[in-house]
């Protein structure tokens, strides 16, 4: 399962829909209900960071990730940014993983190419069916 936030710009939700998996939308609205996963699942977002890679992760996300219920059930981040960038370049993922003691799966520019959706549709069916069944 993914969950995933996507600003005005859509170019997370056009990379998500791409991959045809179950997912659950962060609403860009902060008084729009946050989505409850029930089991395991991996984040995709966009990087929001100014020239020193300052507010990189939106406050949607952060909220979302703020509920101990929610963040528990986090395995792994996919980050979305633009080049341009630099060194800052999908820098959120780098933030959440460090918080949240989870990897970076993939980094992805803008809306993502053909191939970013190929290695991350067959890195999620290896990362996520890998996962330990014991308690």
């Amino acid at each position: 399962m993914l969950v995933y936030y996507s600003s005005a710009s859509g170019n997370t939700a056009r990379f998500v829909a791409r991959l045809g998996m179950d997912a659950l939308r962060i609403p860009v609205s902060p008084g729009d209900p946050l989505p409850a996963p029930d089991r395991p699942y991996v984040l995709v977002c966009p990087s929001f960071a100014d020239g020193l890679g300052r507010g990189a992760v939106s406050k949607g996300v952060i909220h979302f990730l703020n509920d101990p219920a929610r963040r528990a059930l986090l395995r792994g981040v996919i980050a979305g940014g633009n080049r341009n960038f630099g060194a800052h370049f999908a820098c959120a993922g780098d933030v959440i993983a460090a918080k949240c003691n989870v990897p970076v799966l993939y980094r992805f520019e803008l809306a993502g190419a053909e191939t970013d959706i190929a290695r991350v549709r067959a890195g999620l069916d290896e990362f996520l069916g890998a996962e330990c069944l014991t308690p």
